[in-house]
């Protein structure tokens, strides 16, 4: 089993390490089996196809999140959580969202922006102070939010300084989350 997980671990980071450096459509799985010095068949015992193999790293980087990120207790925290793996690996991610596999980043990265939020969100406000129908709104909210945000910056080439942006959003924006609780509270 821990040879499993070390092959499995060593084709994931392989395959990042060339998507950073090509586009998907470009990566063969005999370019993955060639970095990582395995052969097609060991490939193919773990991974159906590169598509799979693409699916669990989006799915490994939500899991990522709920574990390193048990608490958030602020907004800027969701951020950085949201955008570690994509600050550290842009090219990988553009080159992702570039791609025939598409979806697969966009789901992964509502589930990252979700997860996130909701953390932040059950970490700063009680249950007991917020209804959950008025949590669920807020959640899908800023999750709709971070997502956009985190979209634009990708799709027009990602090049100012997203969490420098958001930071500035955030601080322009402060207290507008208590804002809400507060009138939460007041309206029936």
């Amino acid at each position: 089993m821990a040879n499993m997980n070390i092959t499995k671990r060593v084709i994931r980071e392989a395959f990042v390490e060339l998507l950073n450096e090509r586009a998907l459509s470009k990566i063969t799985v005999k370019d993955i089996t060639d970095r990582c010095g395995i052969n097609r068949n060991t490939f193919y015992y773990h991974y159906q196809d590169v598509p799979a193999l693409v699916e669990e790293i989006c799915s490994i980087q939500v899991d990522r999140i709920v574990q390193d990120y048990p608490t958030l207790n602020s907004l800027d925290g969701c951020i950085q959580a949201a955008m570690k793996f994509v600050m550290e690996n842009k090219r990988a991610i553009a080159h992702l969202y570039y791609s025939d596999n598409r979806s697969t980043y966009v789901s992964a990265l509502w589930r990252i922006c979700e997860q996130a939020v909701r953390t932040y969100v059950d970490t700063v406000f009680p249950e007991d102070e917020l209804s959950g129908r008025d949590r669920e709104i807020i959640i899908r909210y800023y999750k709709c939010e971070c997502f956009g945000l985190i979209i634009d910056w990708i799709s027009n080439g990602m090049r100012e300084d997203i969490l420098e942006d958001m930071h500035r959003l955030l601080l322009l924006r402060k207290g507008s989350t208590e804002e809400l609780i507060r009138r939460s509270k007041q309206i029936p």
